[in-house]
């Protein structure tokens, strides 16, 4: 007791002397002291950190809570290449107050996605950022095992049957929209024209999958401004949304509240009158989730929280096909040829039969060439470069001494692999033709698991997952083939593109977001076809 007392005025008279001398320094010294002093303390600890052979290396950093979020915002796949260089496939790094480990590479892949749901957790790495935009109640906002659920009641409008109905509708979709949208109007007779790839693919995309989705109840409801409301959604998910999920003051956090609550007003509307008039059946995914969304407990999901996985299942769609249809469209432009290709085996795959009636959700998928732009695309620019998980206990990393400690994160990057030219010979350049012969550079298991929402591969090692992997893979997958394959289709038979003159080459990407698109304008220049029927 009496030298706990001894301490305590030990500190008393050490703070007094202090306090003493700082009066007696002017303000400028003041303030340096108190942003050299954490800077100090900041390097300090990384050098004890550094110590450490449990931990993995730690790439250095100057200010302290930020860490090295400039480098990684800026260009994560940059960043990324030179840590690998220093420190190797594992590395850890501050973002913004949290330590990431980053795991590079196939087996980073088997690390990451393959992790025990008792040791890591996709929820509590994304909840804050996609419940405000989703709603709550679904996918990140809610137990691991109602996701999966989720998941399979959404899988049930997923089937081949209904990707043969879809074809029609998104057929018809485009050649709408590229008869009235300002950056076509070929309705009008305009044959050529400047297009922003910005703000035609991400309409087209939003208003396709709601006519195929969502059925065309809930398409009479949708125009343009409700894609801009979805655009607005989608800026909900950028690098400050992950560190700070609500700041009310922001005009981005109001008008993503605003298109969250417009949108699922829309979808609650729909629902509402289909229970007053006991009108449910097969007729879209709204049908779907209505009839059949009890999960095994026998808890129903309630309509507002059916309304709110509807908003998750669009947003999903929306960011793989709207940046992926910019950037094909971006790449057949800086390579002509190309189109001429995708147009010759457009009709031979058809044999005489008329394009705008004629094309079959069977005939794209005899279209390799058509499905190799697609999975190039997706090789080159994956939507998300960066996949989360928070470790929920110790993490030991296999045949190393490294352990990720709890409340830690770890971080895979599929999109930094399929970028390397080991795996991707000549990696950054865009050739659909390396798909001719083989699909995947390395083989996946043979063995599968079903989390919940039916049987996926057990295997992520490979170097090309666009869609991720594990429980938390995509299921819009083959869906997405689908609707992006119709598009190109329709652009193949009824446009020619090219950069326009001045530009030499395609835009960059903006890292800027959670989702990798072209800066924009991203412009193309096109003109109509001739014999488009042919």
């Amino acid at each position: 007791m009496a030298f706990t007392t001894e301490i305590v005025q030990r500190l008393s008279e050490y703070s007094q002397i202090a306090l003493f001398h700082l009066s007696n320094l002017s303000t400028i010294q003041i303030a340096a002291i108190l942003i050299l002093l954490p800077i100090f303390l900041n390097v300090l600890s990384q050098f004890l950190y550094s110590l450490r052979k449990d931990r993995a290396p730690l790439v250095f950093y100057w200010i302290p809570w930020f860490g090295s979020a400039v480098g990684y915002g800026m260009n994560p796949y940059t960043f990324f290449d030179e840590c690998q260089k220093k420190y190797g496939d594992i590395f850890a790094f501050m973002l913004l107050g949290r330590i990431m480990t980053v795991y590079l590479g196939p087996n980073g892949h088997e690390f990451v996605l393959n992790a025990k749901g008792s040791d890591v957790s996709a929820e509590e790495a994304y909840k804050h950022l996609t419940t405000p935009v989703f709603g709550k109640g679904v996918i990140y906002d809610c137990p691991n095992s109602k996701l999966m659920e989720q998941k399979k009641f959404v899988k049930n409008s997923l089937t081949k049957d209904s990707f043969r109905s879809y074809v029609p509708k998104i057929k018809e979709e485009v050649y709408d929209y590229l008869s009235t949208s300002k950056n076509y109007s070929i309705g009008s007779g305009k044959i050529n024209g400047i297009a922003n790839v910005m703000e035609t693919q991400p309409e087209m995309t939003i208003l396709t999958a709601c006519r195929s989705l969502l059925g065309d109840e809930m398409r009479k409801k949708f125009d343009v401004s409700f894609a801009d409301l979805y655009s607005d959604l989608d800026k909900g998910f950028t690098p400050i949304n992950f560190v700070f999920p609500w700041l009310p003051f922001l005009s981005i956090y109001k008008k993503r509240d605003n298109a969250q609550k417009s949108i699922a007003k829309t979808y609650m509307s729909l629902i509402t009158d289909r229970r007053k008039r006991n009108d449910i059946q097969d007729r879209d995914l709204i049908d779907t989730l209505m009839k059949s969304s009890t999960y095994k407990d026998g808890k129903k999901m309630t309509d507002q929280e059916i309304a709110h996985l509807l908003i998750g299942v669009l947003m999903g769609g929306q960011h793989t096909s709207a940046a992926t249809s910019a950037w094909f469209l971006l790449h057949l432009a800086d390579q002509p040829e190309l189109q001429e290709e995708l147009l010759k085996e457009q009709k031979r795959v058809l044999q005489g039969r008329n394009f705008k009636d004629g094309l079959t959700y069977d005939d794209l998928s005899e279209m390799s060439l058509l499905n190799n732009v697609i999975r190039e695309t997706l090789r080159l620019h994956i939507p998300l470069h960066s996949i989360f998980r928070k470790v929920t206990k110790p993490l030991v990393v296999p045949n190393t001494s490294f352990v990720v400690p709890k409340g830690h994160f770890v971080l895979v990057s599929p999109g930094y692999t399929q970028l390397n030219d080991k795996y991707f010979p000549n990696a950054n350049k865009f050739d659909p033709h390396r798909w001719d012969v083989n699909k995947s550079s390395s083989k996946e298991a043979s063995t599968t698991v079903d989390y919940g929402f039916g049987a996926v591969s057990k295997g992520v090692s490979s170097p090309y997952l666009p869609f991720g992997g594990g429980r938390h893979r995509c299921i819009g997958e083959q869906f997405a083939y689908m609707q992006l394959g119709t598009l190109l289709s329709v652009y193949v038979r009824e446009l020619k593109w090219r950069l326009p003159n001045g530009v030499e080459k395609i835009s960059e990407p903006d890292y800027q977001s959670m989702v990798t698109l072209p800066l924009s304008p991203s412009l193309i220049y096109w003109e109509r076809r001739e014999n488009r029927d042919d």
